[in-house]
């Protein structure tokens, strides 16, 4: 048996704590680099990045939004975002969970965005756009032997629509990932919106 320790954080849940999903948001300096030094620190340090997605959010000042979801124990998620906030041109971190919890809710306003293809005729097709209809997915291409439908929700009801469409002729599936952001007026620097 070996006294090595695991190259994994998840080792921890070993000692009774429950893993937990929570939703992080860090504003980081738009520059060259950055998310590859994000991703290092979590493969790096064995942690899960479930969902992950980054765009630029204020122009002028040179800043982007980084949204994770990801999954660990209280005291990994708490190392999580300690690491995160060490990282240079890293300006905010927040754990979207945690101040939703906070405030009463059980998560922070989160959705995400898909693109169903699905390929079908007859009955089959009928149903995909009665389905479809049910869950308030536009039809953005169209032609008499698919659809691409588009889809924008929470990510279970994503991937409940991604399940129906599954027997009825299901192609691909290109998602968006997770984009949130905490309910209130204060806004990701924690001044008031």
């Amino acid at each position: 048996m070996s006294n090595e320790q695991p190259k994994s954080a998840y080792f921890l849940v070993q000692n009774g704590e429950q893993e937990v999903t929570h939703t992080l948001s860090v504003l980081v300096d738009d520059e060259p680099g950055v998310l590859a030094r994000v991703i290092g620190l979590f493969s790096g340090r064995g942690y899960n990045i479930e969902s992950l997605t980054v765009s630029e959010t204020e122009h002028e000042s040179h800043l982007s939004r980084i949204t994770i979801v990801t999954k660990g124990t209280p005291r990994v998620l708490e190392q999580i975002k300690n690491q995160l906030a060490r990282i240079v041109p890293v300006h905010a971190v927040k754990d979207l969970t945690t101040i939703a919890l906070e405030r009463g809710n059980d998560k922070p306003l989160e959705r995400e965005l898909a693109l169903v293809k699905v390929c079908s005729t007859g009955e089959n097709r009928l149903e995909a756009l009665r389905l479809a209809d049910a869950f308030k997915a536009e039809v953005v291409d169209a032609t008499t032997d698919h659809f691409i439908f588009q889809m924008t929700g929470r990510t279970p009801r994503v991937e409940q629509f991604v399940s129906v469409m599954g027997p009825l002729g299901l192609v691909e599936v290109c998602k968006t990932g997770v984009a949130a952001v905490s309910r209130g007026p204060e806004g990701m620097m924690g001044e008031d919106a």
